[in-house]
């Protein structure tokens, strides 16, 4: 019986250590997923950032070629 009690402690303290170890590891997860999560928001952020660098590029494409259609029937 006391062997019984023996075992079953040693459970405790091996499940108690698991623990332990798993909240360094779940932080790291976290880390690394907050990290990964703000790689893609700088990513989309630059990807916006150029869409609208390419419609400024078009709209003043077009302020020229109106202020041309202006000046030809001036």
């Amino acid at each position: 019986m006391p062997l019984v009690h023996l075992l079953r402690l040693l459970r405790v303290f091996l499940l108690q250590l698991l623990c332990l170890l798993l909240v360094p590891l779940l932080h790291l997860l976290l880390f690394c997923l907050v990290n990964l999560l703000l790689c893609h928001l700088l990513m989309f952020l630059l990807l916006l950032l150029l869409e609208l660098l390419q419609v400024l590029l078009l709209f003043r494409l077009q302020l020229f070629l109106l202020l041309l259609v202006f000046l030809i029937h001036s």
